[in-house]
Parts: C-alpha cells; structure tokens; sequence
C-alpha cells in the first residue's frame, strides 16, 4: 500500500470555517463533503483565493508518467512542493515509486497518511526525529525509507543517536554529492568515499545509494549553467559506478537526482544506470525527484523546465492561479489588488497579471507587494481600467512558495472558464 486512502478520503469529513482563508461563510459548519455537494461556483468565493485547475493536473500527472516512464526512471515527487496528501495519493496512484520531503516531521506526516515509501532529501541527526525513523523501521518492516549523509561527523553522531536502538535496525542512507558553492552534500568525490567508508564502519546505517541536487548548482539554461550540471551528473554517476564495483552497497542501490529545472539532463547522464534486476552487478533504481511539475507554473518554471510550451511536444500546464480583487485605483496607472505577499509567491518573480473582469492595458504588471496588497501598474491606464470591484486572474512563480500561505486549496473544473465551478477542496499542512 503506497498510501492509506481511507486517510486521504477521511478529509472530506474535515469540517469547515473561518480558519480556511477565502471560503465564503456559507461552508462554516459543513464538511468539505458537503459543501461541495452544492456545487459551488469560484464566484461565491472571497478574493485573494489561490485555485488549482484541475485540467492542468491531469495533463501534468499524464505528461511526466509518461515521459519518466519512458526515460526507464522512477518518480519520487518532492512532497514539500504540496503537502497535500490528496495530490500525493494521486501522484501515487499514477505509478509514481515515493514521496521525496524535506524534514523529519514532514515524514511523520506522511507516515500517518500511511505513506510507505519516503525519501528524505536531507541529513537527519535530529535525535528525536532520527529515534523515531528507526522506531518506523523496526515497526513496519514494508516501510522504505531512505536519507542523505554528507560528512563523516554525520555518521558519527547519527551512530551515537542510535546507540540505545535495537540491535538489527539499520537506518538506510544515501551518500550525497554536492559541489562548490553549492548547497549541502560532499564537495569532491573523494570526500564522498570518506562518508561511505564510515556508513560501512556503521553498526546503525546502511549504505544505499548516492543521491544530490544538481539545480543548486544552476539556475538558467545558459551554457555556463549547463555545463556545471553536466559535470556534476557525470561525477554522480561515476560515484555510483565506483561504489557498486567495489561492492559497497548493503543490498540494493538508488540513484537519486532531479529537481524540475533539469530532468532531461538527469535523465541523460543517469538514467542508464537503472539495473532494477542486477543483471549488470547490484539491483539499482534511478529515482527522480521532481517536485515542482505537477502544478508547474506561469514563472520561473515556465522559462527553465525541459517540458515547458516551447519545449516539448507535450508541455506541462500551470495549474495554480490568484483570483484578486480590485481595491483601490488612486491614480490613473495604479491600480491595488487585495492579494499580498501572505497570499502570493514572490521569491521567484512577481504575479503576472492574465485575465481580467473589465478592461486592463495588455501591458498591465504588478510592480510590488505589500502584505495584503499588489500594486499593478497600468501605463497609459485611465479610470475605466480595472475599476474598484474588478477581479483579476494572476499567473504565478514557484509552487512551493504559492501553496505554504494556504491551509485549503479550491479546485476548479477549468480555470479558462466564463464561471468556473468548485469540484474539490484540497487540504495542505504546513
């Protein structure tokens, strides 16, 4: 059982009100069951509201099933982009291999959502959290759990956090690979074999795999950008090569990459790799990691991924958007929204205005956020441009910044729809 549906399905019992931002007073008291059986519409909605389309969801869970699939990889979503255990479930559901998170309490989330495969892309020497990941293991023994090792003091302490466990337990772990200037992970190969030859002194860890995050490394697509990822898959994958040769791996293997800026790339230098029956030497599973493509989105992931609209015969769709309200048009070229930086991502770009109620300038842009306001400039706007009252549709950047301000997420049958309709409530837990 990948996940524990009955928990999934239990949220619609969940019960309504004034603490989920944006629901119209009509639902307080209800249970999401129950206020979506009276087929609501996204205009009986307070502004700001963040939406999900659900067209957009399918055709992004179709697109990269597929293409994974056809790449000979598995998926492991980075479950911190959502916190959602109903997209999780449908992830899951769509043939993905695990859910990827960032923190020890983000697993133990999953885990009550019954979620039986979990990476941790991150190192773990929190005792209390580490304590419990063994507790987990030795419960259930179908639980998979794997988390990132970069130092050798690591090892140590994580040997000495586990002292008092079970005798038998050991804590999987996969060796991660940084780079200069990069974020966490080992900076050069020979650092790398340093922490595995202490996973392997381990009477607690098991070496399982190598692992890393190439778009720490990268931000564009320029050839500057490019290149450094090149060289950094190259060296994973020789990484790999070298532990499995030299017979260091407890059991099976996993090689894990991929953000969503650069799976193509992973999938070019990695993918061959994958040996899920160790016909080549050890059992090995590439696993990537990609978090951002089920919303995908109107910004910085629209410019860089592989499976953008002028990338792919098959591109992925943004699937969030704000619905904001007209506030305030105290000059001519100023107009302000009722949607701020509590409400909207804006750490990978400012929102980008895209469909309006009445007349906006086509060269409408917001220009800056306040807390609970977005300043759009209308150059050459007059009064009549986005009166007081006027609802504006606005494209986002970075999912994982979008959906963090939101306990409950509408779900909208199509967000290109004269009136779109409320068909689901998505619950997040951050």
């Amino acid at each position: 059982m990948a996940i524990d549906e009955k928990a999934v399905a239990a949220l619609s019992d969940r019960v309504l009100g004034p603490e989920h931002k944006g629901l119209p007073p009509a639902a307080w008291g209800r249970t999401v069951r129950e206020f979506l059986a009276t087929e609501p519409f996204l205009d009986g909605f307070e502004t700001p509201m963040l939406t999900l389309d659900r067209a957009a969801l399918t055709t992004n869970l179709s697109v990269m099933g597929d293409w994974a699939r056809a790449a000979g990889v598995r998926l492991a979503p980075h479950g911190k982009t959502t916190m959602a255990p109903q997209l999780w479930s449908e992830q899951l559901a769509g043939g993905c291999w695990g859910i990827t998170l960032a923190t020890v309490w983000q697993v133990q989330l999953a885990r009550a959502f019954g979620v039986s495969c979990v990476v941790l892309a991150n190192s773990l020497v929190d005792p209390v959290g580490l304590r419990w990941v063994a507790g987990e293991l030795a419960r259930d023994p179908g639980f998979e759990f794997y988390c990132w090792v970069d130092d050798v003091a690591a090892v140590a302490l994580m040997d000495e956090i586990l002292a008092g466990e079970p005798d038998g337990v050991r804590v999987p772990v996969v060796v991660e690979l940084g780079g200069p200037h990069g974020r966490t992970g080992a900076r050069t190969g020979a650092d790398a074999v340093a922490v595995a030859d202490a996973v392997q002194r381990s009477r607690r860890l098991a070496l399982a795999g190598v692992g890393g995050y190439e778009a720490a490394l990268a931000h564009d697509r320029g050839a500057e950008g490019i290149t450094t990822i090149r060289r950094y898959l190259d060296e994973l994958a020789r990484l790999h090569r070298a532990f499995a040769d030299g017979g260091r791996y407890a059991a099976r293997a996993i090689v894990t990459a991929g953000g969503s800026a650069y799976q193509d790339l992973v999938v070019e230098y990695l993918a061959g790799l994958a040996d899920e029956q160790g016909a080549q030497g050890v059992p090995t599973t590439v696993v990537l990691r990609s978090g951002a493509y089920l919303i995908h989105d109107d910004g910085f992931y629209a410019g860089i991924s592989p499976l953008a609209t002028d990338r792919a015969d098959r591109p992925l769709r943004s699937a969030m958007h704000v619905w904001a309200r007209t506030v305030s048009r105290p000059e001519p070229e100023l107009a302000l929204l009722d949607a701020g930086k509590r409400d909207l991502p804006f750490d990978l770009g400012l929102p980008v205005p895209q469909r309006v109620t009445g007349t906006a300038p086509p060269c409408a842009t917001v220009t800056a956020l306040n807390d609970q306001h977005a300043f759009v400039h209308l150059p050459g706007g007059t009064a009549d441009d986005l009166p007081v009252g006027s609802v504006v549709r606005l494209g986002l950047s970075h999912p994982c910044t979008a959906f963090d301000k939101w306990r409950l997420i509408p779900v909208v049958d199509d967000a290109d729809a004269a009136r779109p309709s409320v068909i689901d409530l998505v619950h997040t837990f951050f």
